[in-house]
């Protein structure tokens, strides 16, 4: 998780920490590599990633991919649930 340093109402989010599992942490940024080079080969579907690439840099893209599959993963497991991968809305 990105640590917190906010000032003036504008938050800013630092380094992650090294808390956690090292391996799991590996394995999210690994996963989130491999869902960006799909997002490269097809925009269409991953609009989200695709304009986030456009403002900041690949591995920056994975970080925050990879938290926001974290949050994800965390969320089924606490809760119980199955995984429902979001619709896309026609523009």
């Amino acid at each position: 998780m990105p640590r917190q340093d906010s000032t003036g109402g504008k938050q800013k989010l630092g380094p992650i920490s090294k808390q956690g599992d090292q391996y799991l942490r590996r394995i999210l940024i690994v996963g989130a590599h491999s869902v960006l080079r799909r997002s490269r080969q097809q925009p269409e579907k991953y609009p989200w990633l695709t304009q986030l690439l456009a403002r900041r840099p690949f591995k920056v893209v994975a970080v925050a991919l990879a938290n926001k599959m974290a949050r994800i993963a965390w969320a089924l497991l606490a809760r119980g649930g199955i995984y429902r991968a979001p619709q896309l809305v026609a523009v």
